[in-house]
Formats: structure tokens, sequence, C-alpha cells
């Protein structure tokens, strides 16, 4: 049996995977006693199973592809169509929306973007726990397919440190690197899904222990673990767990800085020590300097007129300033209760600007976080420093380490190109959004919280929340499609067009 499961094409486990997860929302309903939405969550779950099988059974003869490329391949259908499948419980559950909304809602859940086209009172519990669900599959898909599809092909942030180009050579994977790419992919699940789950369940016992409802403990748990930022009340500010909460959340938002937090299977630095690690250093660098500008630009302010300076609202705006900054840089986009402290000392109204250079930079490779990545920004800074060396000393001899000299050059190239790529699909996403009848200001935050999987940002980087419900078909077909692109990436995208791909 687990035999004929393993021979199944990638994406149809995920469909069959999808269907079996469908029963958690449908005993959720049961017991709430919502008998309609518990039809509906089972029906389609036991449809999705019969499905599945009729189909494994009809291609059970058949020699299936099974190369990197494939797998890349069955990603991509899995974030476009698998949605489909997952909005028609949560259109029938709800049955006061179109499709189309249900599919958006599903595709900016399962790419952990997190945006929603609904308020939270009108969602019932168990659709707020079928969107959790959504999103921290999501997550843990991302956590499985960055060591087992993307890192031998030297995508998603693993071709800074590669020497193959991307998508066409084997990157160096942690006792696996004869695998095949099936046997590769079971042993990276059989691994991270119970590092994945404990740390989910242990911020969801925390979070209870701390006085959170269980449904929003475990909604913020898994959009924590999967930087989703999906919350049945509106976000962490709202919550009953209050500081203590945001503390905790803080410390498992650590987790989508560098993939060396939680394992290390994938080596993406010289050194496999997280106190070496440049994305860990990194992020905790612009966690403590950017709440630290904030901050500073307000005492500036008061030394000028003589204000009488408040400790307690110091350490308030430090701790919102600094909770807020890592959530956004995590791509998840939680805001913290004292963030409107932060704003009113830093002297700034609407700080969208800083969250959106946040949520652009993102978190760390083969992490839940999106974004250019950390390693990316890193491998450009290396490769600036050196070339302000030049300028001043031009006879001087860089780092003789070979990482560092790879990290410097092809690194740094391969870097700025995707730099430049993501450049170009925010422009093109706005000019876009803006044909379809966006204004200018809301397209380039719809295209970068796309982009950047940050959902959040169409609610916090303006002065007024974007609406998403009341975009045309057009402009949310669009924004879907963004999403899709921000979560694999475009140099993955380029890599599905290769020849090699198409010719089996």
């Amino acid at each position: 049996m687990l035999n004929t499961l393993k021979n199944l094409p990638f994406f149809l486990q995920l469909v069959g995977l999808c269907g079996l997860w469908m029963m958690v929302p449908a005993v959720h309903a049961l017991a709430s006693e919502a008998f309609h939405q518990a039809r509906t969550f089972f029906y389609a779950g036991l449809l999705t199973l019969i499905l599945v099988s009729l189909v494994g059974i009809a291609i059970s003869n058949q020699v299936q592809n099974r190369s990197g490329l494939r797998q890349l391949l069955g990603l991509l259908g899995a974030f476009t169509v698998l949605p489909l499948i997952m909005a028609v419980p949560f259109h029938e559950a709800l049955r006061t929306t179109s499709f189309l909304n249900a599919y958006l809602e599903m595709v900016s859940s399962f790419t952990t973007t997190g945006a929603t086209l609904f308020a939270p009172e009108r969602l019932s519990d168990t659709l707020h726990l079928w969107r959790a669900l959504v999103g921290w599959m999501g997550g843990l898909l991302m956590w499985i397919a960055a060591a087992a599809i993307l890192a031998p092909l030297n995508l998603g942030g693993f071709e800074v440190t590669a020497s193959a180009e991307p998508g066409g050579g084997e990157a160096r994977v942690a006792t696996m690197e004869g695998a095949d790419p099936v046997t590769r992919l079971m042993r990276t699940s059989w691994r991270l899904i119970p590092v994945y789950f404990g740390l989910t369940l242990a911020l969801w016992i925390t979070l209870l222990v701390a006085g959170e409802a269980p449904l929003v403990a475990f909604s913020h748990a898994a959009s924590t673990l999967a930087t989703s930022g999906i919350s049945p009340i509106g976000g962490v500010q709202s919550g009953a767990a209050g500081f203590v909460g945001e503390g905790l959340i803080f410390l498992f938002l650590l987790f989508s800085l560098s993939r060396l937090t939680f394992t290390n299977d994938t080596v993406t630095g010289a050194a496999a020590d997280l106190r070496h690690d440049p994305e860990f250093r990194l992020g905790l660098l612009l966690v403590v300097l950017v709440p630290g500008f904030l901050i500073l630009r307000h005492w500036a302010g008061a030394f000028e007129v003589d204000e009488v300076d408040d400790l307690f609202s110091a350490v308030r705006a430090a701790w919102g300033s600094m909770f807020t900054v890592l959530s956004f840089l995590s791509t998840t986009g939680f805001e913290s209760a004292d963030w409107a402290a932060a704003r009113s000392w830093s002297g700034l109204d609407n700080p969208g600007i800083i969250l959106l250079g946040l949520a652009m930079i993102g978190g760390g490779v083969a992490t839940t976080a999106g974004g250019v990545k950390l390693l990316r920004v890193f491998a450009l800074y290396l490769n600036g420093r050196r070339e302000i060396e030049r300028l001043v000393h031009p006879s001087s001899v860089g780092n003789a380490r070979a990482v560092s000299r790879r990290i410097r050059r092809h690194g740094a190239f391969v870097a700025w190109v995707f730099f430049m790529l993501f450049a170009i699909s925010l422009a093109a996403i706005t000019v876009i959004l803006g044909g379809f009848g966006v204004r200018f200001d809301a397209a380039i935050v719809l295209a970068t919280s796309a982009l950047s999987t940050t959902g959040p940002l169409t609610d916090v980087a303006l002065e007024a929340p974007i609406v998403l419900v009341e975009l045309n078909a057009g402009a949310k077909l669009v924004y879907g499609a963004a999403m899709v692109l921000g979560r694999l990436e475009t140099l993955a995208i380029i890599a599905l067009l290769s020849p090699n791909l198409w010719r089996n």
C-alpha cells in the first residue's frame, strides 16, 4: 500500500492529502453542530479521495517521469490547482460569495500570503480553522520542497552558494546527495513533519496557557510557523494573550530568519552554525536597527521641544517596533498592540514604506518566508563592500576562502539577476493592476504584498486599508497569479521553461 502511494505523482499525492485534511474542519463543524458545514467538508474530502483513487488506479501501470523539474511542475500545479479544490467546500459552506472570491482566498492562504477578502465576523469558526489549516499546509509544503525540490535544482536562494547554474545542477543536500527525487522527497518529509508539527503544537499550548482562546491560539500558532499572518480576530493586537502572547510569537518568528534554526539538511552558507549564519545575523541586525532609528527619531524631536520623556512609553514603543519589524521581515504581517505607540513616538503617521521595504527583503532561504531573501541581500552586500575596497585600494586582495569568493562573485551576480527580475515583476504587476482600474499607490502595495507573500500589507501600508473584495475580476486574477509567482519565485518559473522538462 505504501509503495503504491509512493509511486503516485507528486501532485496527485498532494491532492489526496488535501482530501484527508478536509476531514478536520468537518469534525470541528460537527462538534459545533454546524451540520451544513460538516457535510460540505466531509463530502468534498470524500469526493477528492475517490477521485485520487480512480486516477491512481488508471495510471498505476504507467512509468512516471520523476525528475526534479517534473516535481517543480507539480509544485506549480499545487499552488494553482489545489486552491480550486480547497475553494469548493469554502464556497459551499459560506454561500454568500462568488467562487472567484473563495478561490482567491484559498490561493492567498496556501501561498502563505494571508490577504483576506472577508471581515473576521463574516466567517464561521470552521472556515477560520480551514483558512489556518490551508496556510499551515502551504508552509509545510515549502519547508519540504525547499530541501527536496528547490535545493537540488539550485533554486529558491540556493543558487547564491551553489556553483552550478540555477535550475540545472545538484546542490549539496546533507545525507541525500545520491538519492533520487522521490527518495529525497520522502526522507525530507519524514524528517521535517515532526519538527513542524511539534513547533506548532508547542506554540499553540503556550498561547493557550497565556489565556488565548483555542481557535485563536491555533490560528496564530499555525500562522506564525507558516508566516501566513492569518488570524480569526484581525491580528495578534486583538488577542487575549497580550504582551506574553506577542513575546511567544516573537520567539517562534525567529525560525523564519534561517533554516539552521530548525534543521541542517541544507547548507546555504560557509558553516552550519547559527552563530555565524549570515542570514540570522543580518535579520537580527535589522530587528535592532530599524526600531532603534524610529526611537531615536522621536528623541531628536523631543529634545527640540523640551518634552519630558516617559520611560514606560519608550519601552512600549521599542517593543512594538521590534515585534512588527520582525513580523514583516518574516513576511508574516502581524502588528503589535504597541505599534501605534511606536508610530507616535517615531512621529511617522503612516510608516508604510518601512514595512514595504522589510517585506521585500524577506526572511531566510528555504524557510516559509517570502521576499528577496536575506542571503541574496547579504551576497549583494559582500559584493558592494568588496567593490568599495577596490576603489580605495585597487591592488588589495579579497578574502581567500572559496565560499566567500563564490558568494561575492557568482552569488552576487545571480542575486542581482533575481533582484532585477523581482523589480521587473513588481513593475509589470503594478502596471497591469493599474490597467484594471486600481489606483497607483494601491497597485504598488498589492504587487509588493503578493510578490513578498505579505498579505497584511494591504491593511497597514496605506492610510486606508485596501478592500480586496471590491476589486474587479481581472484585478483579482492578476493578484492571485502574482501570489503564486511570489511563492515560487521568478527563477523557478523560468526553470520550468527548460526544454528538458517538456521533451519527455
